[in-house]
């Protein structure tokens, strides 16, 4: 485990740690989950596990279009993902909301570019194939008003962690691959060396 100032990292599979994590207020998480890209199907089974165990009360969880997530809560929202840096048919990823309080929401459009190499020369990219922009990050965190303990359990290159830094809210992680985890970690250390940043 590593921490870093508001910031709680584990580079381990986060089905191990389940009796041992907090409960987050909030989860914000691209896990794996069956697609057509081949990214990490090795990882679905697991993952399936941890959504189905973790007894959070609110989720953002990015998935596919024909399948929902296993999670035990009401869905109160679908909202996309609209990648603007590409005119593909598959332009856009659901984000799906579950909120155990039950209560409907509109759901939104939020566009953000695709981060990966080649799409885009954005000074975020990592080599992570499934990035996430920062951006994107951030607005669902402003839009929906989140506070207290946000958690990623899949957080990849730490674009989560690294929204929840800059917008002042605690961060616990997991990521299971070492390289992904190191390479996550330097970046929030670099970002936390620049206090002008924030």
């Amino acid at each position: 485990m590593i921490m870093l100032p508001g910031c709680q990292l584990y580079n381990a599979d986060v089905t191990t740690l389940l009796d041992i994590w907090k409960v987050a207020d909030v989860v914000i998480t691209d896990p794996p989950y069956p697609n057509n890209a081949g990214h990490f199907i090795e990882g679905i089974e697991d993952a399936n596990y941890f959504i189905q165990n973790y007894k959070a009360k609110h989720w953002f969880i990015f998935w596919d279009e024909m399948t929902k997530p296993p999670i035990d809560l009401p869905l109160v929202a679908i909202h996309i993902w609209h990648r603007s840096n590409t005119n593909r048919p598959d332009n856009y990823e659901p984000i799906y909301e579950y909120n155990e309080n039950g209560i409907k929401k509109a759901s939104r459009v939020f566009p953000a570019p695709v981060i990966y190499p080649g799409l885009t020369g954005c000074i975020e990219a990592t080599g992570h194939p499934t990035q996430k922009p920062v951006k994107l990050i951030r607005k669902i965190i402003q839009v929906n008003k989140l506070k207290g303990l946000i958690a990623d359990p899949f957080f990849g290159s730490g674009t989560v962690a690294e929204a929840c830094m800059r917008e002042r809210i605690d961060f616990i992680g997991a990521e299971k691959d070492s390289k992904h985890f190191k390479d996550a970690v330097s970046r929030l250390k670099a970002i936390q060396s620049k206090p002008e940043l924030f």
